[in-house]
């Protein structure tokens, strides 16, 4: 069966060309006023409009009561950003590359943000002054191969000012990669315009990170969006959260996933939920996580699998959860059983036949800049060390 997209169609009252135009959409944000909470809230009329079709994503953006309940675990910065910030809008957590947090504006504010102390707190676009000191940061530092727009969410931003920044970082000789992460396209897909498309091809590669967590996301509007975009040239990922009662089931994983690939939208990650202030209810236990990856291992295409991740708590990084198909180690043979029961072993081969593969010079020396590039703070800098 042909994979099929329903249009979310739009409300009689607004004209086509207003509902259809990005700007009219992040122009009408409707907020969502709660004298108790201290986190920015509200969603495109778009997405709200999406979420009384399918009431399982109204959680996504309508404060709950259960926010204000701090459960096991609550954190005003889960993944330690501010001790690796050399600047207040730039983390740099890993050797080669860093987080730019271009705006703290987005099109929609997810109640299991991870980011509540920094989304929506009215500061808008960094300033010249800012985007300056970031940008002769990753000019010092040469072992920086990539560079990922964040915030907030980067596509809130007219088109001329992400040619400007995306300019500026492609007039870097070492930077590599440009990554965009927003949830625009799911919230807005109306902002994946022509003239979009036209600026981020001037800049390839760039690769857009995409955010959806449930396959009723996934419109006509989204798959017009996303063929537009994939037809450009730009790369597309997704990172999904895995959120308690909307998506924490094998079988909503495996139809987005699924559409996602056909979308060509690569899964990419799939995140335990970081435990921000106010997210305890929308978290799932690690165990029921690796449960649901289990369940896809073998019957999900490799292409359609995401890495399942969570992020250490207070700034360790990401670690990869993998389902444990082993069953036991004898000296150098290892038993496994697979996802369709099937058992099998796999032996080393003799250990004096190992020998480490030669590096040509140009290699060596890209890992040596890459294991010696200091990353963290600006003035107390830490190490990765092998």
């Amino acid at each position: 069966m042909k994979l099929q997209f329903k249009s979310l169609g739009k409300p009689e009252s607004i004209s086509e060309k207003d509902w259809f135009n990005w700007m009219w959409q992040v122009r009408n944000i409707q907020n969502f006023g709660n004298k108790k909470s201290n986190f920015s809230s509200g969603a495109t009329p778009y997405y709200l409009k999406l979420a009384t079709k399918a009431p399982i994503l109204k959680p996504i953006v309508e404060i709950s009561q259960k926010e204000f309940y701090v459960g096991r675990q609550s954190l005003k910065d889960p993944l330690g950003e501010e001790k690796h910030s050399p600047f207040s809008k730039l983390i740099h957590r890993y050797p080669d590359r860093v987080l730019f947090l271009v705006t703290d504006q987005c099109a929609v504010y997810c109640r299991y943000c991870t980011r509540k102390r920094f989304t929506g707190k009215k500061k808008g676009l960094s300033s010249k002054a800012e985007q300056a000191e970031i940008l002769s940061y990753i000019k010092k530092n040469k072992g920086i191969r990539e560079v990922i727009l964040s915030g907030g969410d980067p596509l809130t931003l007219s088109d001329s000012i992400l040619d400007n920044i995306l300019k500026k970082l492609r007039e870097i000789s070492h930077v590599e990669i440009i990554r965009i992460a927003s949830r625009m396209p799911v919230v807005c897909p109306m902002r994946l315009t022509d003239s979009l498309c036209h600026v981020l091809k001037k800049y390839q590669p760039v690769f857009l990170m995409t955010h959806f967590n449930h396959p009723l996301e996934l419109t006509k509007e989204v798959q017009e969006s996303l063929t537009r975009m994939a037809d450009s040239g730009i790369l597309l990922f997704n990172q999904t959260v895995l959120l308690n009662q909307i998506n924490n089931n094998p079988s909503i994983i495996q139809a987005l996933m699924r559409r996602l690939l056909y979308l060509r939208v690569k899964p990419y990650y799939m995140f335990q939920c970081d435990p921000s202030e106010g997210t305890d209810h929308f978290r799932t236990s690690i165990e029921d996580s690796l449960s649901i990856q289990k369940e896809l291992w073998g019957r999900l295409s490799g292409l359609a699998l995401p890495n399942l991740s969570l992020d250490i708590p207070g700034g360790g990084g990401k670690v990869g959860l993998v389902p444990d198909f082993a069953l036991q180690k004898e000296k150098e043979q290892w038993h496994f059983k697979g996802w369709d029961f099937v058992e099998g072993s796999y032996k080393n081969p003799v250990r004096n036949h190992l020998k480490i593969a030669t590096a040509n010079e140009t290699y060596q020396k890209e890992w040596e800049l890459l294991t010696n590039q200091t990353y963290g703070k600006k003035n107390s800098q830490t190490k990765k060390f092998n």
